[in-house]
């Protein structure tokens, strides 16, 4: 086992990531940008190192600083968290290079990942069912109505490097994939360093379904269940749970097959998730592998009762899983409410300011994963998520009962900032939602219906 690990990240998912090495008996190092010179993560780190100013590609994404106080610090191991390096195969490279352990998978299967295009080609290839689309990245415009002809409108643009919701959009007809095109590899260029696109028919109607693995060296992929991930807004994920509610009678273990599958076929190391569309009749399609920790793991750990931090720096160590697929068990309903610092009366614009009052809520079985406390600054530079609440309970109405009271004891006040709190609350009192009706379409539907309650 490691004795200094280094947390190349931010906000709460590095302030979580600190709280299991401490029960681990791992000392940490927090790397940090002067915006986050007081915050949390780094107040409960053993030790910490400031790695340049706000922006992030000149602290938490630029690897040299990183790797320098990782060696400067004598950590064995850096965790990335999500976002920033997570998925980044050359800082993989770079850190092997220097004896450090990046704790996900391994530089190759990083690359094969994180290229869509080429992963979605070879799990179809080891029988995981696809969308009909290009055979990989296309090779211009003409190439794309081409496809497009073939597999008809719709159709999903989607940058082979993309990630987060980012670098897709859609085409109706060859006037609006013309446009689509290049405003897309264009954005993919600049976002991602790789203009590279495909195409895959869209589904107007669809459940976002995901399902968590779990991977050794030592031949052992579990998948732990799935989770549902409809409830989003352009793409971004607003309220998630495990199990997917109303799926199906035989879907659950199908898909979990699936992903054991495609972990086996990408010999895959770690924590990971493989993720689906679900259409109107049930049938799952492939939609992308994640290569790291996903912000929504909580609701896994809720109801596995497995730390899957704790399972993942394992897992980097070297160490055999305990575990065999009959020992994983899925007990109750848990439910994860994403509180960012965004108005959505004002179109949801970033709402970051001083937090002269931040009251997390309690309870029973109701869980908080934040980044900051009373008196913190939320500094505009990065993602405004402020907090996570996530609730368990026996079933799934009494989820959403509690997750409603929680979110309602939340007290969050301070000049200029606004949450997406009420929003929330308002999703999860909707009927659709209350009876699992709901797809990924569901908030954009809402919100253009009705834009505030």
């Amino acid at each position: 086992m490691f004795d200094k690990i280094l947390i190349a990240n931010r906000g709460e998912i590095a302030l979580r990531i600190a709280r299991t090495c401490r029960e681990m008996g791992v000392r940490t190092v927090v790397v940090h940008s002067t915006a986050d010179r007081s915050s949390a993560a780094v107040r409960y780190a053993d030790e910490t190192v400031q790695v340049g100013p706000p922006p992030p590609g000149r602290s938490y994404m630029y690897a040299p600083s990183v790797i320098e106080a990782a060696l400067r610090t004598g950590a064995e191991a850096i965790h990335p968290g999500y976002g920033f390096l997570s998925e980044d195969p050359d800082f993989a490279r770079a850190c092997a290079a220097e004896g450090l352990t990046l704790i996900g998978p391994s530089p190759s299967t990083m690359e094969l990942v994180g290229d869509k295009a080429r992963v979605r080609a070879a799990l179809a290839a080891a029988g995981l069912p696809v969308l009909p689309g290009s055979d990989g990245a296309v090779a211009g415009a003409a190439e794309a109505l081409e496809v497009a002809a073939a597999v008809g409108y719709p159709v999903l643009v989607k940058a082979v490097a993309g990630g987060g919701g980012r670098g897709i959009a859609v085409a109706r007809d060859d006037p609006e994939l013309r446009r689509v095109y290049r405003e897309t590899t264009a954005f993919a260029r600049t976002a991602f360093g790789n203009g590279d696109v495909y195409l895959e028919r869209l589904l107007p109607s669809a459940r976002h379904v995901e399902v968590q693995l779990l991977c050794d060296a030592h031949g052992t992929f579990l998948h732990l269940g799935e989770r549902d991930c409809s409830l989003q807004r352009r793409r971004q994920k607003l309220i998630e749970e495990a199990p997917a509610p109303a799926l199906p009678p035989g879907l659950a273990d199908r898909i979990g097959a699936y992903a054991v599958t495609a972990a086996q076929a990408l010999d895959y190391r770690g924590l990971g998730t493989v993720e689906f569309l679900v259409d109107g009749s049930g049938d799952p399609t492939f939609m992308e592998v994640n290569g790291r920790i996903q912000v929504e793991h909580p609701v896994t750990e809720l109801v596995t009762g497995l730390d899957l931090v704790r399972e993942q720096i394992r897992v980097a160590a070297g160490e055999r899983l305990a575990l065999a697929q009959h020992d994983v068990r899925p007990r109750g309903w848990a439910i994860e409410c994403r509180v960012n610092a965004e108005d959505p009366d004002a179109g949801f614009r970033p709402a970051p300011g001083g937090l002269t009052t931040f009251r997390p809520p309690g309870g029973p079985w109701t869980r908080v994963d934040a980044g900051f406390a009373q008196g913190d600054r939320v500094p505009p530079n990065y993602d405004s998520l402020l907090a996570k609440v996530i609730v368990w309970a026996p079933d799934r109405d009494q989820a959403i009962a509690r997750a409603d009271r929680a979110l309602a004891e939340f007290g969050i006040e301070g000049p200029g900032v606004a949450t997406t709190i009420p929003l929330l609350r308002r999703l999860l009192s909707d009927p659709d939602f209350r009876a699992a009706r709901h797809d990924t379409t569901h908030v954009d539907g809402l919100l253009a219906r009705s834009p505030s309650p």
